[in-house]
């Protein structure tokens, strides 16, 4: 699997393991169409203070992230069938404001979708 928040595709995240979801250098979140959460490695679960277990299976943008749950994330993807892109946005929600870059990623052959969170800035 390329490893890199650029190149890393759908195919190979929706296929991956807990594991290797976890081996990845940056957050990896993935949700249904309902955006109820069903993966939430441990580079997003350190960077947000918040365990798996207590994301799994909750609203995405509901009770995770409300900050994301705007026309710039959560909008794109209802509005769109299929999306893959790079956005730079800032964190806000109890943190100091933190500039991230998104990944938004979805395809109109898998109910999976996946937000790439990249902490690191370039």
């Amino acid at each position: 699997m390329d490893q890199t928040f650029e190149k890393v595709s759908f195919e190979c995240m929706s296929e991956a393991t807990e594991a290797e979801l976890d081996a990845l250098p940056f957050g990896v979140i993935g949700f249904l169409p309902d955006y109820i959460v069903t993966s939430f490695n441990q580079a997003e679960s350190k960077a947000a203070g918040l365990s798996a277990s207590r994301v799994i299976g909750t609203h995405f943008f509901h009770e995770v992230a409300p900050c994301m749950n705007n026309f710039m994330v959560a909008q794109r993807f209802e509005d769109e069938n299929r999306l893959d892109d790079i956005i730079s946005y800032v964190l806000t929600l109890r943190m100091r404001p933190t500039p991230v870059r998104l990944r938004l990623i979805k395809s109109d052959e898998n109910l999976k979708r996946f937000l790439l969170v990249e902490r690191k800035v370039k």
